[in-house]
């Protein structure tokens, strides 16, 4: 086994032979980042590398920073290393970082989705030795639906609740989600509505020139008359805040890949649960992995023991590696850049 062009460090995974690091948790002198979620990008290092797509709505996030771009595809060498970033499919710009030396090929995937949710690049298999993956659902019971079929459900929970004369409150993290239920909604039915939040990442979008559904972001002065029957998009920290409960009669729904299961909706006290993911489910996690031909599966964050014991059991050579990556959980938080940009 030649040695790791990878290892796993306090501060991050890092490239010796390139002294870089991909999405380090804490601050260094080179950070390359396979997308904007909080727990994948971070402030303090001294200088970035991201794709052209991803950059705008990470340096919207972490400020004054000193970014470098890349565009898919495009091959750059760092002190012999060559890198390259391939498309995620998880959320707009996000990317899979290949790196070869020596012979040796490996893939930082981040985290990524087959399913083609037509903002984000779809996903690309890079074939490689060793493949670095999350396991966010990595168990047999998260099989996602097709977003038509989860798409049509929203549509018609929505026009059932402006027949009530309710207000619809769905909420999906600002960066990612937000912008996919946009995608998917059926405006025939009302306006849309927006938290703070989510209405700055849609402003940092649309300066892409990539088309977003009419939004009206909520102020203080918004009159409160105009919400039944219509619909309302926020951040998950939103839910059961003094800022929701000024929308009532309300009828709250959650998109995220944990409403497969019925408990985390009784947690949220949420009336409906729409498991919609920007994470592979358990069959596009295994496909991924076939595609890739890798020989070697390094696990990050999900359910790591149980897949890579899985992996194993198959014949893959499989291992986990503790990191500070949450998967959904932190796009479910996002309380860093959600307290920061609060609707009045």
């Amino acid at each position: 086994m030649k040695s790791d062009l990878l290892k796993f460090t306090e501060k991050g995974i890092y490239c010796e032979a390139a002294d870089v690091y991909i999405d380090p948790w804490k601050p260094v002198p080179r950070a390359l980042i396979t997308h904007g979620h909080a727990d994948h990008s971070r402030w303090g290092s001294k200088a970035y590398l991201a794709t052209d797509i991803a950059a705008p709505v990470i340096k919207y996030r972490l400020g004054d920073i000193k970014m470098e771009t890349i565009k898919f595809g495009e091959e750059r060498k760092i002190n012999g290393v060559k890198f390259s970033f391939h498309p995620a499919g998880h959320i707009l710009g996000s990317a899979q970082i290949r790196l070869e030396h020596k012979g040796e090929v490996w893939v930082a995937s981040g985290d990524y989705k087959l399913e083609d949710d037509g903002l984000a690049k779809p996903f690309e298999p890079v074939r490689c030795h060793t493949f670095i993956t999350e396991s966010t659902f990595g168990l047999p019971v998260y099989d996602w639906k097709p977003q038509e079929e989860i798409f049509a459900d929203i549509n018609a929970w929505w026009r059932q609740n402006a027949a009530d004369g309710k207000t619809t409150f769905i909420t999906g993290y600002s960066l990612g989600k937000a912008q996919r239920i946009l995608r998917g909604l059926d405006t025939s039915i009302g306006n849309i509505y927006t938290h703070g939040a989510v209405e700055n990442i849609n402003e940092v979008i649309r300066n892409q020139a990539i088309s977003l559904p009419e939004t009206t972001r909520i102020t203080r002065e918004t009159d409160k008359k105009l919400f039944p029957g219509n619909l309302i998009l926020a951040p998950p920290s939103a839910l059961n805040s003094a800022w929701m409960k000024k929308f009532k009669p309300v009828s709250i729904g959650i998109a995220s890949g944990w409403m497969t299961l019925r408990g985390p909706r009784r947690r949220k006290a949420a009336d409906r649960g729409f498991p919609l993911s920007d994470h592979v489910d358990w069959k596009d996690l295994n496909k991924a992995i076939e595609m890739t031909e890798a020989t070697r599966v390094i696990v990050t964050h999900g359910y790591s023991s149980i897949f890579s014991k899985y992996l194993n059991e198959k014949g893959i050579q499989a291992s986990i590696e503790n990191t500070a990556y949450e998967g959904e959980l932190a796009e479910v938080n996002e309380n860093a850049e959600e307290n920061k940009e609060k609707s009045d």
